[in-house]
């Protein structure tokens, strides 16, 4: 009860989460407590003290690193001037945590991972089972109720991409400024809401109005759960894919839980109320959002410099901000944060930097990399005919039953994805890994006139093609530590620049008319696939270009053996006379 009495305590009125403050003046900027003043438990301070002075002692010390000789294949060891060797081999991809991660660091992580990484994954699927019962209900009968014609779904599925398009961008300041723990809530309601009055639409027209709105309201979800990862976990040690990566199965769990509870609906709840199942798909979906909304309010907790969760001790929020210093990055000021945030010193040094431009144009070419949001191996499932040629081979219930086969496949996809990842270091060769299958499996449908079996076959790798969605954001995460304002607009822009692509690409290479032979549409994926690829290597030229500028920042001395030590920098001419 004491614990329970403490959680109440720190929400205001007992039940409204309020900003922690910890270690702050009266003007609100951070004071940096000494080690001593963490409050530990007497019986084990000395165990927990000696191992942080070790880990301490691991993470001052340099390591010299002599090029001479530097093999050309290097350029693919992604993390070679990221982190030391020996941060690099104590990280073991089968570990959740890393070997450096002290007790007390375990405990928070284990604690961020119970509210952030595992509502997260709630949010998300929440979030692609109101974005997906859209193909359902179009398949189950909603198209004949409304009359919907011609490239009507498409069209409405684009105006859910421009409400979502068209609203990311007040979330460059939004995802800054304010408190995530309210703004993503308050969001997820809104869009609940809407979803359930879907049940009511008469034409096409409202249809399209109220899908637009929906995909107002969820667009800043996806960014927003990358950018407070960003704010708790490490990039270095792969923290951040890690927990990408379980995010992201939400997506799939959404549209599998979507296929399955479509069909449940479908054969059971038809008449029920005096409402069709399509009907009842939009209310029973919107009610689960609902409910997963009300729980964010409590489970979001903020970032480590503005800490709403009751469930964090104070000791728990300042090793959080140790571990994020120690990880490079920075918090927004405390005074003038607007100011800060619109000046124009900023703004040149984002828009003078490869950042945005190159990881811009690399998620363009993810967001265009699938065909799995275009409805098309639905509408492939409905045309399938019995022997007679003329009876639908799937009864209604049956339809969308089949329809989560392909998602179910992509949990799969995506796990070896992401432990590819953290099983050879490499997030590149990870992204590259999950494109092989992506490419193969497009091609196979651009040709379309092949055995039924090989169509099965290419439609159960469809979801590789966003398998490697959490190891380009996590990696983008990284690239940015250094500016929480560059990294959010960045994050942003990417975001939008990617998303406008497909609504107007996926009118021009996915109408509905052509269903199920998308000749263009596979093709142009399978292009996106080959040429997001490539890009990936443009990007670790230029990251690893960078972080060899800033290998002393990263614990790294870089030195030329065949130079001669009087020119080299002293710290280096000392440690070549150590070893002579």
């Amino acid at each position: 009860m004491s614990y329970i009495g403490t959680v109440i305590g720190r929400m205001k009125w007992g039940f409204l989460p309020v900003r922690r403050i910890v270690d702050e003046d009266e003007n609100g900027n951070f004071i940096v407590p000494d080690e001593d003043k963490l409050s530990l438990d007497s019986e084990t301070n000395s165990e927990k003290n000696s191992i942080n002075e070790e880990t301490r002692d691991v993470e001052s010390s340099l390591e010299y690193r002599d090029e001479k000789n530097r093999k050309w294949y290097n350029f693919f060891n992604e993390y070679e001037y990221r982190v030391t060797s020996k941060v690099k081999q104590r990280r073991k991809w089968y570990k959740w945590f890393h070997d450096d991660d002290t007790p007390e660091e375990r405990r928070v992580i284990m604690k961020i991972d119970l509210l952030l990484t595992f509502y997260s994954l709630m949010a998300y699927w929440v979030k692609y089972l109101d974005q997906t019962n859209l193909t359902n209900a179009y398949v189950g009968g909603l198209r004949e109720s409304i009359n919907m014609q011609g490239n009507d779904f498409v069209n409405t599925q684009v105006m859910f991409s421009v409400g979502n398009i068209v609203f990311q961008i007040p979330f460059m300041y939004i995802l800054y400024a304010l408190p995530m723990n309210y703004v993503l809530p308050m969001l997820d309601l809104c869009w609940s809401i809407l979803t359930i009055s879907l049940y009511r639409v008469e034409n096409v027209a409202t249809l399209k109005v109220l899908r637009f709105f929906i995909g107002s309201f969820e667009s800043c979800a996806y960014i927003a759960y990358h950018a407070l990862f960003a704010s708790w976990f490490k990039g270095s040690t792969a923290e951040i894919t890690r927990r990408a990566g379980f995010y992201y199965l939400g997506q799939y769990l959404g549209i599998l839980t979507s296929g399955l509870l479509s069909g449940a609906i479908m054969r059971t709840m038809g008449g029920i109320g005096g409402l069709e199942p399509w009907q009842w798909i939009f209310i029973m979906d919107g009610i689960i959002s609902v409910i997963v909304g009300i729980l964010g309010f409590y489970m979001i907790p903020g970032t480590p410099q503005d800490c709403y969760s009751p469930f964090l001790s104070d000791d728990d929020i300042r090793i959080a901000r140790r571990r994020m210093i120690k990880d490079q990055k920075n918090y927004k000021p405390r005074e003038n944060a607007v100011k800060h945030f619109f000046n124009l010193d900023i703004w040149k040094s984002i828009f003078s930097s490869w950042h945005i431009y190159v990881l811009s144009l690399w998620n363009i070419f993810c967001w265009n990399n699938s065909n799995g949001s275009s409805g098309s191996y639905a509408l492939w499932l409905k045309s399938l005919t019995k022997s007679d040629g003329v009876t639908p081979r799937f009864s209604p219930g049956q339809l969308q039953d089949y329809t989560a086969l392909t998602p179910a496949l992509g949990l799969l996809w995506l796990i070896l994805t992401c432990s590819f990842a953290d099983l050879f270091n490499t997030r590149w060769g990870a992204i590259l890994f999950s494109q092989v299958f992506n490419v193969l499996g497009n091609l196979i449908l651009a040709v379309w006139d092949v055995p039924e079996k090989a169509k099965w076959f290419a439609f159960c790798l469809q979801y590789f093609g966003w398998a490697m969605a959490p190891v380009l954001y996590s990696w983008q995460g990284d690239i940015c530590r250094k500016d929480i304002r560059e990294r959010q607009v960045v994050l942003v822009t990417m975001n939008i620049l990617a998303q406008q692509s497909t609504a107007w690409i996926a009118v021009l290479v996915w109408p509905t008319v052509e269903a199920p032979r998308f000749i263009k549409g596979f093709s142009f994926t399978a292009a996106s696939g080959v040429a997001l690829s490539i890009w990936t290597l443009v990007v670790l030229w230029f990251y690893k270009r960078e972080e060899r500028q800033n290998a002393r920042e990263n614990g790294i001395i870089l030195y030329n053996s065949d130079v001669d030590s009087e020119i080299q920098p002293q710290e280096v001419s000392e440690f070549v006379d150590e070893k002579k």
